[in-house]
């Protein structure tokens, strides 16, 4: 585990990602949740059609992953093999960092294997049966094919020990009458 105050969280089960925004929202009187799978992946691209907020290909001086692999023509990078601190890369159009490696993140969505079916509004696809819960951004253990915004993964929301060190979580601020 990397620590530091710069640091991401990490180890995160969902459950308490979950439980987090519920207290913070109960302390700040706004309404905190992680976000939908669709959420996330936007404010991840932030306007871009391709592959990386940044652009057709990735590289270790933009973003933290397994830099010993690499992804369409860039060069092998740094492998740091632990996160980094938030904002040692550049942000996104919309001003937020790390969306791509260090740590994957959390999204309310349970797992599902394809987008048919998927709400088209931008809302959370749950289903309460299905203890599998969406995984966005790849990580800082990951090959760099995995931090593409369009790129997925899953886990279980609970489960402690089944509770990676690139797993973690972002929080968004959701609008008046919108539930986790």
């Amino acid at each position: 585990m990397s620590k530091g105050v710069k640091r991401p969280v990490e180890q995160v089960p969902w459950n308490d990602a979950v439980e987090f925004c519920k207290k913070l929202s109960q302390k700040a009187g706004r309404n905190y949740c992680l976000p939908s799978e669709a959420e996330w992946e936007y404010a991840c691209r932030a306007g871009t059609t391709t592959p990386f907020h940044f652009g057709e290909t990735i590289t270790t001086e933009l973003a933290n992953y397994e830099g010993d692999s690499t992804y369409a023509s860039a060069p092998k990078g740094k492998n740091r093999q632990e996160t980094t601190e938030v904002g040692s890369f550049s942000p996104n159009a919309f001003g937020l960092y790390d969306m791509h490696g260090n740590i994957w993140e959390w999204c309310q969505d349970t797992w599902h294997e394809s987008y048919k079916g998927a709400p088209s509004d931008g809302s959370a696809w749950i289903d309460n049966d299905n203890k599998i819960r969406t995984l966005r951004g790849g990580s800082w253990y990951d090959l760099p094919g995995k931090c593409r915004s369009a790129s997925r993964n899953l886990n279980f929301r609970v489960g402690r020990d089944l509770i990676h060190s690139n797993l973690g979580f972002r929080v968004v601020v959701s609008a008046v009458g919108r539930t986790p």
